[in-house]
């Protein structure tokens, strides 16, 4: 049985696969060729990241094609119920890279918070000639302890990112239309732990108060959650940051916002326009970017492989 993991596939899947007697494909197939690959080499299983599309087209026509599945959360770039319509099994790894995202969030707001962004961009120009001024320009960085953080999307990142900002010693709060409360296990590394009950609120209440928003939210199908009517509602002075979805913000409002001092600084791991994202937003002195690397850390994509490997075992029923 062949699985084209055309977008990669970590070595821990590949060998969870082989040893259940798979035949895993890593060849890297372009889009446009690739109906006629799964047709030719008898594909029974697709396995995509957020590169390749599997649409409508490549579902009628592909009927030796069983199982589609997404390394990672969002299946944006699969339509997944007219798969399901067609008998087409459609899997994903929602709570394996959760902790990473979680993670670069944070990357991105000590980074925006104390200027690295920016200084690790002068530093290595001007850092030996002009350190003293480069000093006085980064010298008014801020603590995220004790500080509001918004968390607009209360899933399983959004509830990761809490844990984090607990044990900072944050105020956590939340937006979800689909979730009234979550319960958050704090746990320590001496298997200590707390829980803490976070009730959401409506999006402005969370926009207003807020000193830091993080978005966790699917793409948007039509405007954008957070544009210039969003960003007039926030304090002064507040930081973003978007590791979700590209298009979730306007990104013009962000720049507008980011050059009144509106917004103190941002950080950006999606974009609208990917791979090829604004010249003007990956170089704005206040935006800490990252190219759309939220899960990817050694430990998510061994995490990923094996949960596909296991899903696509017991599929098939093999044991």
């Amino acid at each position: 049985m062949k699985v084209l993991a055309n977008d990669g596939l970590d070595q821990s899947g590949i060998d969870a696969l082989t040893e259940k007697g798979f035949e895993v494909i890593t060849t890297k197939v372009p889009q446009e060729l690739l109906l006629d690959y799964i047709n030719e080499h008898k594909i029974r299983t697709v396995l995509v990241r957020s590169a390749t599309q599997v649409r409508k087209d490549i579902i009628d026509n592909c009927p030796s094609l069983e199982i589609i599945g997404r390394g990672g959360v969002g299946m944006d770039n699969i339509d997944v119920d007219y798969a399901r319509e067609k008998g087409i099994h459609v899997i994903n790894t929602p709570s394996a890279s959760s902790e990473s995202v979680a993670e670069l969030v944070f990357a991105h707001l000590f980074s925006g918070a104390r200027f690295l962004q920016d200084s690790n961009r002068k530093m290595p120009l001007v850092g030996d000639t002009e350190f003293a001024s480069l000093k006085k320009a980064y010298a008014a960085g801020i603590e995220l302890k004790g500080k509001t953080i918004g968390i607009v999307g209360m899933g399983r990142i959004g509830q990761e990112v809490a844990k984090i900002a607990l044990g900072l010693g944050m105020r956590v709060i939340a937006a979800d239309n689909m979730v009234g409360k979550a319960s958050i296990k704090v746990t320590f590394y001496n298997n200590q732990f707390i829980n803490v009950e976070i009730e959401t609120e409506p999006l402005e209440q969370v926009l207003r108060h807020s000193d830091f928003i993080t978005l966790h939210v699917p793409a948007q199908k039509e405007g954008y959650m957070i544009g210039a009517s969003e960003f007039e509602m926030m304090k002064e002075g507040v930081a973003i940051v978007n590791c979700s979805r590209g298009g979730v913000i306007d990104e013009a409002a962000l720049i507008e916002a980011l050059d009144s001092g509106k917004v103190r600084f941002a950080g950006l791991d999606v974009f609208i326009n990917e791979p090829t994202p604004s010249k003007e937003i990956i170089t704005h002195s206040k935006i800490s970017v990252s190219p759309h690397t939220g899960a990817s850390t050694l430990e998510a994509q061994d995490r990923i492989g094996l949960s596909l490997a296991e899903q696509i075992s017991s599929i098939f029923q093999i044991q």
